[in-house]
């Protein structure tokens, strides 16, 4: 929840004219839904996907504040964070609520980004993969395998997010295999991207791991500079 239209602009402004495409990396953008359109609007032609960072869990009614998934398709977006941990901690959204979103995703034509990820507690009780496979499973059992594989899967940390520290490349490379066993057979091909502290110094060291294939970047996104090397880096890893 930052920014304005003005920063929106500048923002834009330096992502348009410093980043021409590639066929090897995938770039997408997640503003805050009142700016959607603005974003929408620049990129429009452009490879670079714009999504949203939240969904209801109905398509239509007396929801007064929400916005549905058809509304977003409706705006442009492509794509639709599903499960952020900022959603399940300060909203206490629960797996089953974020199944019900990742459903609704899908049947918008909207790429749902599944975002899992353990807290500290977790992590000292080495339940890590406990915890994450509980969240992919409630998604797995709605949707089924194929369109939970035809997702994206974020793993952050919980612990790592906005803490300035992300997991090591060797620790989110471990989660990050153990999740694509998760998936099953379909799983080869799924994205699976690394969110938590992720930045332009540790980039390069997080990318080179077999199984991490991208990132989903917070703060260091905020600075255009900064996204756009973090963006350079995925592109030649």
């Amino acid at each position: 929840m930052n920014g304005s239209t003005a920063t929106a602009s500048d923002f834009l402004e330096s992502i348009v004219h410093h980043w021409n495409g590639s066929d090897r990396v995938d770039v997408g953008l997640f503003p805050p839904s009142v700016y959607v359109s603005q974003f929408e609007k620049t990129l429009r032609g452009s490879s670079i996907k714009v999504g949203g960072q939240n969904i209801a869990t109905k398509l239509e009614g007396a929801f007064t504040g929400e916005v549905s998934s058809r509304m977003l398709k409706d705006l442009g977006c492509q794509m639709v964070l599903v499960g952020h941990s900022e959603r399940r901690i300060n909203f206490q959204e629960d797996d089953e609520t974020i199944a019900a979103k990742y459903h609704l995703a899908c049947a918008a034509d909207l790429t749902p980004i599944l975002c899992v990820g353990e807290t500290s507690d977790h992590r000292d009780a080495g339940s890590t993969i406990d915890v994450i496979s509980e969240q992919i499973d409630a998604v797995k059992s709605l949707v089924g395998e194929h369109d939970l594989c035809a997702g994206v899967i974020a793993y952050e940390p919980v612990w790592a997010i906005g803490s300035g520290v992300a997991a090591s490349p060797t620790q989110a490379q471990e989660v990050h295999s153990s999740i694509r066993d998760l998936l099953g057979p379909n799983g080869k091909q799924t994205q699976i991207i690394y969110g938590g502290s992720l930045n332009r110094d540790n980039a390069q060291a997080l990318f080179a791991e077999q199984d991490i294939d991208g990132g989903l970047v917070g703060g260091a996104s905020l600075h255009a500079e900064h996204f756009l090397e973090i963006i350079r880096l995925a592109e030649y890893a």
